[in-house]
C-alpha cells in the first residue's frame, strides 16, 4: 500500500459524549484527514458533545442513545442496521478500506456482522473492567464478559503495551492477532489550544484533574490526598458530574478547595495553567491526560495503574509514579511534585505519540 493513495476509513463507536475513546478517535480522524484520507465516522448513539473537525463526515445509526441496541432481543435488528448502513455507503470502485471499532456497544454488532476489515481497539484494561462489573451484579456481569469474548478470534489493537500483555498472557480472549499502537496526539494543536483565554480560569495556584465522576478514577482517593497534604492550592475537576463530586468532596472535608467548572471542550488552558496534573485511577487503558499535562509543560503525578502511566511516566518523571490507592503515598508525592522542577519538553513519550506517526501505523493495517 503507498500511503499517498487515499484510503476510506470508517471509525464506529458507542457515541459522541464527553470520553477518552471518542477523543482519541475525533484526534486520529483528523489527522488521516490532514493526510488526505476519506473518514466516516458512525456513531451508534445520536448526542454529539465535540465539535467534529472539519472534513469528517459523521452518521448516526439509531435515532436515541442506542443503549440496548446489542441485548439480545434486540441485537439481530441492530446488526442488520449496521449491515445496511455499510452496504449504502460503500462504494464498489472505493470500498471501505479500514474499519475501527471502539467499545462494547460497537464491538458487539460489528463483532456478529459480515463487515470486513474491522479492526477492534481496546482502550481499557479487561480484567479491571470486568472486576468493577461484578459488584453491579450478575447479569450486568455476564453482559461484558461475553461482550469482551465477542473479540476472540478478531484483529485487535491495545492502546498500551501493559494491555497487550494482559490480553496475550489471559484466558478471556484468545485474538487473531493483536498490536500495541499508542493513542494520536496533536501535540502542536494542544498547545495552540492551551493559549486561548477562558476567562473562567483562576488566578490563584491550583491543580488539576481531568475525568469523568466514576469509580475507576478515584475521587475518593484524590480527595483524601487533598486532605493530608501541605498544600493549600485548590483543586480543579473538570468531570461530568459536579454535583456529585461536590457531595463526595465534602466527606473527605475538601469541598470549600473544589473548583467544578464542570465538562470542558477545550481542557488545555485549564491544564497549562496550573500548577500540577494528578491522576489518582485505580486502572487506565492509557492515560491520556498525562501526555497533554507533559506537552504543555504541566506537572504530572499518577498512581501507578494497570495500564499506561508506567509506559508516560518514564526516567525522571517515573518517581512521580505511587502505588494506587495509597492515600498517603499520593499526598507526599503531590507535595512533592509542586515544590521540584524538572525537564518536560524531552520526556520520551512525547516522540512516540504524534498523530502524524500514529495515523501512518494505523493506515499501514491494510493491505490491499
Amino acid at each position: 500500500m503507498k500511503n499517498s493513495e487515499m484510503k476510506n476509513v470508517t471509525i464506529v463507536i458507542d457515541g459522541l459524549t464527553g470520553g477518552g475513546a471518542e477523543r482519541v478517535m475525533l484526534s486520529l480522524a483528523a489527522e488521516m484527514v490532514k493526510q488526505g484520507h476519506s473518514v466516516m465516522l458512525l456513531s451508534l448513539g445520536n448526542r454529539c458533545d465535540y465539535v467534529i473537525p472539519e472534513g469528517i463526515d459523521v452518521h448516526f445509526l439509531f435515532d436515541d442513545k442506542a443503549s440496548k441496541v446489542d441485548r439480545f432481543w434486540r441485537i439481530k435488528d441492530s446488526v442488520n442496521k449496521l449491515e445496511a448502513w455499510f452496504t449504502n455507503n460503500n462504494k464498489p470502485n472505493n470500498p471501505f478500506h479500514l474499519v475501527l471499532s471502539n467499545l462494547d456497544r460497537s464491538n458487539n454488532l460489528l463483532a456478529q456482522s459480515n463487515v470486513e476489515n474491522v479492526y477492534y481497539i481496546i482502550h481499557n484494561s479487561v480484567e479491571e473492567e470486568l472486576q468493577r462489573q461484578k459488584k453491579l451484579g450478575p447479569f450486568a456481569y455476564w453482559y461484558l464478559l461475553a461482550s469482551k469474548k465477542n473479540l476472540s478470534g478478531k484483529n485487535l489493537i491495545s492502546v498500551s503495551k501493559g494491555i497487550e500483555r494482559e490480553i496475550v498472557q489471559g484466558s478471556i480472549i484468545t485474538p487473531n492477532s493483536i498490536r500495541t499502537i499508542y493513542n494520536p496526539f496533536d501535540l502542536e494543536d494542544i498547545q495552540q489550544q492551551a493559549l486561548q483565554g477562558n476567562s473562567e480560569i483562576p488566578q490563584e495556584p491550583y491543580i488539576i484533574h481531568v475525568g469523568r465522576l466514576a469509580k475507576q478514577k478515584r475521587h475518593d482517593i484524590l480527595f483524601a490526598a487533598l486532605a493530608q497534604a501541605s498544600t493549600d492550592a485548590k483543586l480543579v475537576l473538570l468531570c461530568n458530574k459536579p454535583d456529585k463530586a461536590l457531595k463526595l468532596a465534602r466527606k473527605y472535608g475538601v469541598a470549600q478547595r473544589l473548583i467544578l467548572p464542570g465538562f470542558q471542550e477545550n481542557p488545555y488552558n485549564w491544564i497549562k495553567q496550573a500548577k500540577a496534573l494528578v491522576l489518582s485511577s485505580d486502572y487506565e487503558g492509557f492515560g491520556n491526560v498525562l501526555v497533554e499535562a507533559i506537552a504543555l509543560g504541566t506537572k504530572v503525578l499518577s498512581t501507578a495503574c494497570p495500564h499506561g502511566p508506567d509506559e508516560i511516566l518514564t526516567s525522571n518523571l517515573a518517581d512521580f509514579l505511587v502505588p494506587r490507592r495509597d492515600v498517603k503515598a499520593l499526598a507526599k508525592v503531590l507535595d512533592r511534585v509542586l515544590v521540584t522542577d524538572f525537564e518536560l519538553n524531552e520526556a520520551e513519550i512525547l516522540s512516540k505519540v504524534r498523530a502524524s506517526d500514529i495515523a501512518k501505523q494505523y493506515l499501514n493495517l491494510i493491505t490491499s
